[in-house]
């Protein structure tokens, strides 16, 4: 596995999603709390909208902008909270994760990029 992992979060609907055609996934949406940390890291990117790249890991790396710290398992449906470290923000985060982690990481770095071309 690569110590870092990259998806192209958009938005349709009004909703941040992603596709990750390796596992599946179309229009998988980013929802309760975590489409808010979404807006925060994407505000200086224009058009972020239309699609940016997400770099993410379970260990820092040079640029990231955002840690997200491990708070729980979900107790009514499968998925994990995390929290904005520094911040009282949280988002959940669904299932698709263990695509990307054997189990839930306790800590996310992430960082958003423009996307070129």
């Amino acid at each position: 596995m690569n110590s870092l992992a990259v998806i192209v979060p958009y938005k349709q609907f009004g909703m941040w999603m992603f596709d990750d055609a390796r596992f599946g996934l179309k229009g998988e949406p980013f929802v309760a709390g975590a489409d808010i940390l979404l807006d925060h890291l994407t505000e200086k990117i224009p058009h972020a909208d239309r699609g940016f790249r997400l770099l993410f890991s379970i260990t820092p790396f040079p640029g990231y902008r955002m840690r997200l710290e491990w708070l729980r398992k979900d107790t009514e449906m499968p998925g994990n909270w995390y929290r904005w470290a520094g911040t009282d923000l949280e988002g959940w985060l669904c299932p698709a994760l263990f695509h990307y982690f054997a189990e839930a990481p306790p800590n996310l770095y992430l960082k958003a990029e423009v996307l070129e071309g």
